[in-house]
């Protein structure tokens, strides 16, 4: 059970936050696999985490187990599905619909998870559909969309050189939360979360271990 005190007062550190996500696809790996119950030793081997850190993060939320006996799978998944909201579904849009856009309208991999794609804009002002019949709109039908749709999520693949502009007028439509793809570090209000996608950041910290080897 999940206090209000957890809910409303705790604090809990952005890296724990982050984390959860992590732990409910292994969960779900573990539940596709056939298994019932997980050790925290066991959760911890498959992320390369202590299991003390393991049972750190999830208390924050709540008791999901007893001592000695691990815990439940199917319920520990579906009390921190609700911990970072993915027990309701999520309307989101993209702003650009070049090959980078299409390719993320065409991934088949948001809706499973809660996050339905439900309208596209590009500069482009002639309106079409692609072909998952996912409106492509020109920028002047962002605000109206945003509000008939019930739009909360933007996902942004714009050049680097657009996406500050975007995002702003995405902050001014009320969007909060923000999937930037968009080479930048865009500066947001402190009550806008923004996750940055950038590959080649990752790359390069990736070479620190390939240098040192």
């Amino acid at each position: 059970m999940i206090s209000s005190k957890t809910k409303s007062s705790m604090f809990v550190p952005e890296v724990v936050i982050q984390r959860i996500p992590i732990y409910l696809r292994i969960l779900q790996e573990e539940l596709n696999f056939g298994n019932n119950v997980i050790s925290s030793k066991n959760l911890g081997n498959r992320l390369q985490m202590s299991s003390a850190q393991i049972r750190k993060d999830l208390s924050y939320f709540g008791k999901f187990g007893k001592q000695g006996q691990g815990y439940p799978i199917a319920f520990l998944v579906d009390k921190l599905k609700v911990v970072v909201g993915l027990e309701q579904n999520w309307n989101a849009c993209i702003i650009g619909a070049g090959r980078l856009g299409q390719s993320i309208i065409n991934y088949p991999g948001f809706s499973p998870e809660g996050f339905k794609i439900v309208a596209a804009f590009d500069s482009n002002n002639k309106s079409y559909s692609d072909e998952n019949s996912i409106p492509i709109l020109g920028m002047e039908k962002l605000s109206k969309t945003i509000q008939d749709k019930s739009i909360r999520v933007a996902i942004v693949s714009v050049p680097a050189i657009e996406a500050q502009k975007v995002i702003d007028l995405l902050i001014i439509e009320g969007i909060k939360a923000i999937l930037n793809y968009a080479p930048i570090s865009p500066k947001v209000p402190n009550d806008v979360v923004v996750r940055n996608i950038d590959p080649i950041l990752s790359l390069q910290s990736m070479t620190y271990y390939l240098k040192r080897n």
